[in-house]
C-alpha cells in the first residue's frame, strides 16, 4: 500500500504538467517582466472575462513604478543594512525555533511511542498517517485562523502550547512503566503536539 500512496502523489504533478499549457501567463509577469500589454490585456480578459478592467492595469503598472525604484540588494548588503537588521533577526529566530521545536524527534519517535502503547504492528502505519493527516487538516485551520488573530498571536500561542505538550510528553513518557493508561496519554499528546505545531509555527 505504502509505495502506491507514495506514487499518488506523482498524479497531482502529472495533473499539473497536462493542464499548465491551457492556463494563461500571470497579468502582472506580462506586464511587469516582459513589457506586453496587449498579452496583459488578454491574460486579464481570459482570467476575468470581458469587461474593463483598466483598474487593474493601473494597479499593475503602479508596482511596475514602485519596483524600479526599489534596489535590489545583494545578500552581504542585506546583512550590513541597519533598517533591514530587526527583520533580519525576526526572521532568523523564527527560521531557527521552526528547526529546533521538536517536530522531527516526534515524527522520530512516534512510532516507538505507538509500539509501547500496545498498538498492534499492521496498525501503526496508519496511526502515523494519522498524525500527518493531522498536521495537514491543522495547516489548512490555520490560513483560516491567520486572518483573525495574525501570525503573532499563532507563532506565540503555537509555540507557548507545544512547550507545554512538550513537558507533559516527558512526564508521561518517564511515568509509562508505572501507569499503563499513560502510553495512551502519550499518544494523545502526540497528536496534541501536532496540530499545535500545523496551526502555529
Amino acid at each position: 500500500l505504502w509505495p502506491w500512496l507514495l506514487a499518488s502523489s506523482g498524479l497531482s504533478a502529472l495533473l499539473q504538467l497536462v493542464t499548465l499549457p491551457f492556463f494563461p501567463d500571470s497579468p502582472s509577469y506580462l506586464l511587469i517582466q516582459k513589457g506586453n500589454e496587449e498579452a496583459c490585456r488578454k491574460a486579464i480578459r481570459k482570467l476575468w472575462g470581458e469587461g474593463d478592467h483598466q483598474a487593474e492595469i493601473d494597479d499593475i503598472m503602479k508596482e511596475k513604478g514602485a519596483m524600479a525604484s526599489t534596489k535590489t540588494l545583494r545578500v552581504l548588503e542585506v546583512l550590513k543594512e541597519r533598517s533591514l537588521r530587526w527583520q533580519l533577526y525576526i526572521l532568523m529566530t523564527v527560521m531557527t525555533t521552526l528547526q529546533l521545536c521538536g517536530i522531527n524527534a516526534i515524527y522520530f519517535y512516534s512510532f516507538e511511542v505507538f509500539h509501547t502503547a500496545k498498538f498492534e504492528e499492521y496498525l501503526i502505519p496508519y496511526v502515523s498517517l494519522g498524525v500527518g493527516l493531522c498536521e495537514c487538516l491543522s495547516s489548512i485551520l490555520c490560513s483560516t485562523l491567520i486572518d483573525r488573530f495574525g501570525r503573532k498571536v499563532l507563532l506565540w500561542g503555537g509555540y507557548s502550547l507545544m512547550c507545554s505538550v512538550l513537558a507533559l510528553l516527558t512526564m508521561t513518557l518517564s511515568l509509562q512503566h508505572r501507569f499503563f493508561w499513560m502510553h495512551y496519554f502519550s499518544v494523545i499528546l502526540i497528536f496534541l503536539f501536532v496540530v499545535f505545531y500545523g496551526i502555529g509555527p
